[in-house]
């Protein structure tokens, strides 16, 4: 399997890479990322094999599927990070919640959200791939909340890496925010930075396109990757657990092999959808996929009008903060796979330099048949937790966004998947209100009161939190994180 580039290539670099060279520099020609050049075709053959199929099994065939130039033994290491899960023999439960409407807890791993399902093998894969080259890498990575502990969490005192992780200052939960700057491992450095998670993201996605930073680098003997889902690292991960989710409704009884279903995403940066659509590229029988935001609606937009938008908007704080992002990087890739590189490279570079682009009539159409989206906010958030929590169901905020956009924008009556994106405790201030009316609460109040009301206990991972000391404390403008890093790497 080869890796091209969604904006074309700009003479410099090879016309196509393997995986490896792909998730070690993931940006390509132009600003651009990397894609398959050809994605494998599974369908119901491959279903039908892998329907009793434990989750490490199904996520080997599918990499196999790939071809990745990664050696078997290193790829058998990454996928047991797995059996650190809460269940090793499921650590991705479907939970039926209504009778059309199932939630996958991708949840269940270390740091309690979904990041832990591409990260936790993904800093294996890469930290091999370092040590079989006798190569130093400084992984970047830029958060919204839950990429940073995970990033963290998988690179901790690994070999022959070093991770800078950027989080906006105020724009998290307490819990992520603890989950980061508790941790204090040598090789980890996290900058909180004053401003919101695009300022974080574009200060990452100049700096690994930023040729004065790499020599600056080379200077130090260390190479320059990314642990955000512009790397498809990430993303080969993110397509697995959507066809385990589809297998686990067969296996249920609720779907026959072959019946198609809606795909339900809180969408902030587009990684989880885009691989729900690989997947159903792939073969998965899927009708479209439901994309739900909060309040920061561009993807609301883009989808219904094909306008994206960014003149006259900046980041809104809500209560699903890791969707709080305005420029959504893995748009892009879809772009590529339905319009092509010329076409995508004018519309992303449309959007960096005038905050704009505006899709063809055929091309909205085009996006449409895939995709329909709806956006919840705050005030219907709380009234979807606290509906769902009368029926027998906790969730965070991110998840409640889905419940919107499943009344909403299904078409028929068919099974619908919920991705659920973090457990209860990383939110517990927002689902203590709507459960409770409580205001203002601290998270570690709001835990107990929903310990309480729920009846189910504080995850020691969570609670032991609040007693750990901070290790890093490096709150700094956004014009200071390269000389940041740069020291930290002295």
């Amino acid at each position: 399997m080869q890796f091209i580039e969604t904006r074309g290539n700009d003479g410099q670099r090879p016309l196509c890479v393997p995986f490896s060279d792909a998730i070690l520099n993931p940006m390509s020609s132009f600003g651009g990322i990397y894609v398959p050049e050809s994605l494998p075709q599974l369908g119901l053959p491959f279903l039908e094999e892998h329907l009793d199929s434990d989750y490490k099994t199904l996520a080997r065939a599918v990499l196999d599927a790939y071809e990745i130039d990664i050696d078997a033994e290193v790829i058998d290491a990454a996928l047991s990070r797995y059996d650190d899960f809460d269940d090793p023999a499921n650590p991705v439960p479907v939970v039926k919640v209504t009778d059309n409407l199932y939630v996958s807890e991708l949840y269940h791993g270390p740091t309690r959200a979904f990041k832990d399902m591409a990260l936790q093998p993904f800093g294996v894969l890469l930290s091999s791939l370092a040590q079989s080259r006798e190569e130093h890498y400084l992984i970047m990575a830029a958060t919204s909340g839950d990429t940073g502990p995970a990033t963290l969490e998988t690179f901790k005192n690994r070999a022959n890496v070093k991770v800078a992780c950027l989080y906006p200052d105020g724009g998290t939960s307490d819990v992520q925010r603890l989950q980061m700057v508790t941790e204090d491992a040598d090789n980890l450095k996290v900058i909180g930075i004053h401003g919101d998670f695009d300022d974080a993201q574009s200060a990452l996605k100049s700096l690994l396109s930023s040729e004065t930073f790499r020599a600056k680098l080379k200077e130090k003997q260390t190479h320059l990757s990314a642990a955000n889902s512009v790397n498809f690292g990430r993303i080969i991960f993110q397509q697995i657990y959507h066809i385990h989710s589809y297998l686990e409704l067969v296996r249920q009884g609720a779907i026959e092999l072959g019946e198609k279903i809606y795909l339900n995403v809180p969408s902030g940066n587009f990684g989880n959808a885009l691989g729900g659509y690989y997947a159903m590229k792939m073969g998965l029988p899927v009708m479209k996929i439901l994309i739900s935001s909060n309040s920061n609606n561009v993807l609301t937009e883009l989808i219904n009008t094909g306008k994206y938008d960014l003149r006259e908007r900046s980041v809104i704080a809500t209560s699903s903060p890791a969707m709080d992002i305005l420029k959504s990087s893995n748009v892009e890739r879809i772009f590529y796979d339905l319009y092509g590189a010329e076409r995508t490279k004018e519309l992303m570079l449309s959007l960096d330099n005038d905050k704009y682009y505006e899709l063809t009539t055929e091309e909205t159409a085009r996006l449409q048949s895939i995709f329909c989206a709806d956006y919840c906010n705050d005030k219907e958030v709380n009234r979807y937790i606290k509906q769902a929590f009368d029926n027998g169901y906790l969730m965070d905020p991110h998840t409640a966004t889905c419940f919107k956009s499943h009344d909403s924008c299904r078409e028929k009556a068919l099974k619908s998947i919920v991705y659920s994106t973090a457990e209860w405790t990383k939110f517990s201030p927002t689902i203590a209100n709507a459960l409770t009316g409580e205001v203002d609460t601290h998270d570690i109040d709001a835990l107990k009161s929903i310990s309480e009301v729920a009846d189910t206990p504080i995850p020691a991972l969570i609670s032991e939190l609040f007693d750990k000391p901070i290790a890093q404390g490096a709150v700094i403008d956004k014009e200071n994180i390269e000389s940041e890093i740069l020291s930290f790497l002295e």
